[in-house]
């Protein structure tokens, strides 16, 4: 029964998420074509997360927003648990950002262009000296009041736990002068864990830290910066969330 449910969710993800990538990239693609700044295609895109929520029955709640001031550039540290991750941030922060995204996803098929057209970043996590090049180029091109996220583990914690952070996105947020903007989500290891199939509906709770001015910090003192902000993700964490009150 299990591999039955899995393959039953495969089938049913796979078909909405097609039907709402070849639909939605019809209008994201010219969207980001013709707009300087990639927020209309940005917020095109948040149609295709709204529709992968509600075909999973995934809801989402957020707390603190009243912590994130409209209109200023932040780098987004989020810790990062599901691919769920990724459309609850998409749909509960209510500002534009962009993902600093591993370039392999540029060669999938119109969701990658969707990408592209967005204005995110692209790097080849690969080459250090590459990843930082390709950083600063996709910053310079970011309008005025976008943010970045970054997923400073790296990539999705395999048993739920808090990992330690990378320093990239610290080393910009520094030497670009970008207030650091601590976001936690909890619930969606539950919803869809790394490396499973087998999709759980539920709820993901996203909280919003403290900014952290980084104007004190300097690129000799960046641990500290990094511990500073995977403590209040930390604080913020609930690996028990389940979303029932």
């Amino acid at each position: 029964m299990k591999l039955l449910y899995k393959a039953i969710c495969v089938v049913w993800l796979g078909f909405w998420a097609a039907i709402a990538t070849v639909i939605l990239c019809t209008f994201i693609i010219p969207a980001g074509l013709l707009s300087r700044t990639g927020n209309l295609a940005f917020s095109l895109s948040k149609l295709w997360a709204y529709t992968m929520l509600a075909v999973s029955f995934v809801r989402t709640e957020i707390k603190n927003k009243d912590k994130i001031q409209k209109g200023t550039s932040y780098i987004i540290i989020s810790n990062h648990q599901s691919h769920y991750d990724i459309i609850s941030l998409v749909t509960a922060l209510g500002i534009q950002f962009r993902w600093i995204i591993k370039k392999e996803l540029l060669k999938v098929p119109i969701f990658g262009y969707g990408l592209y057209a967005s204005r995110n970043i692209f790097i080849d996590r690969s080459n250090t000296a590459s990843a930082i090049e390709s950083m600063n180029k996709g910053f310079d091109r970011l309008p005025k009041g976008v943010s970045v996220m970054v997923f400073a583990e790296g990539t999705r914690s395999p048993d739920g736990k808090i990992h330690e952070f990378k320093k990239g996105g610290f080393v910009t947020a520094i030497r670009r002068k970008i207030p650091i903007l601590p976001v936690t989500v909890n619930g969606s290891r539950r919803v869809l864990p790394k490396k499973s199939l087998a999709l759980k509906p539920g709820k993901i709770q996203i909280v919003v830290g403290n900014p952290i001015d980084v104007s004190s910090y300097t690129i000799d003192t960046v641990k500290d910066l990094i511990d500073k902000t995977r403590q209040v993700v930390i604080a913020n964490f609930n690996p028990e969330y389940t979303g029932k009150s």
